[in-house]
């Protein structure tokens, strides 16, 4: 087995946290009355694969100071009317069950450490999670290779190289695993972007299998 570890991502991957993000971002664009252009931008940053907290970047031809004032206003509100009982998606349960029979399951995740954690306690999973690693709790987030150090300084060095990173999103989960030189499966998407993901499932109950074959 060439794998004896498993990197998570949470949100998107396996909670259902998109309708919160998507919300939270409607009510920061209705709130402002900004114009129709600086809404489209918004939700095309949303939608193209940054599903996290402070993981939207600057549009091109955006004003900056106000994008960045808007983002902070979308977190805030996200932070403070997301659902905590996020439910996991269907067969995440008994995916993370016959996992954890032959892995180690770490959660690397991006977020506030409060929410997190008690969307994990409410999720009924934390039964398979070895270790769970939030990126306030870290001091950095992910994409960042020093993340990705902190993980491996933690659990061992030696799993670097038993490691596989699995998670939704290109600019958070592929870039981070690509920083950190471990292998990445991209979930939910049938066209990857290289070189940034090595596998790619559109359906998580799909990775036993996959796993078993590397």
């Amino acid at each position: 087995m060439r794998y004896t570890s498993v990197l998570f991502d949470l949100d998107g991957t396996l909670l259902d946290t998109l309708g919160d993000l998507t919300a939270a971002m409607n009510r920061t664009l209705t709130r402002h009355g900004l114009p129709e252009r600086t809404r489209q931008q918004m939700r095309a940053a949303l939608g193209n694969g940054a599903r996290r907290l402070m993981e939207l970047s600057v549009p091109t031809g955006t004003d900056s100071a106000l994008f960045e004032t808007l983002l902070a206003e979308y977190n805030a509100d996200y932070a403070a009317h997301c659902r905590i009982e996020t439910a996991p998606y269907p067969g995440v349960a008994a995916l993370l069950r016959q996992l954890h029979a032959q892995y180690k399951i770490f959660i690397v995740t991006n977020g506030n450490t409060e929410i997190q954690k008690r969307r994990i306690a409410a999720s009924g999973m934390a039964q398979y999670f070895d270790r769970v690693f939030i990126s306030e709790q870290m001091g950095c987030k992910k994409p960042d290779k020093l993340f990705y150090d902190k993980v491996f300084a933690e659990i061992g060095e030696a799993y670097r190289t038993q490691s596989i990173m699995i998670g939704d999103s290109f600019s958070s989960d592929m870039q981070g695993g690509r920083n950190a030189g471990i292998p990445t499966c991209l979930y939910g998407r049938a066209e990857p972007e290289e070189p940034l993901c090595d596998y790619v499932v559109t359906d998580l109950l799909e990775l036993p299998a996959l796993l078993a074959s590397l």
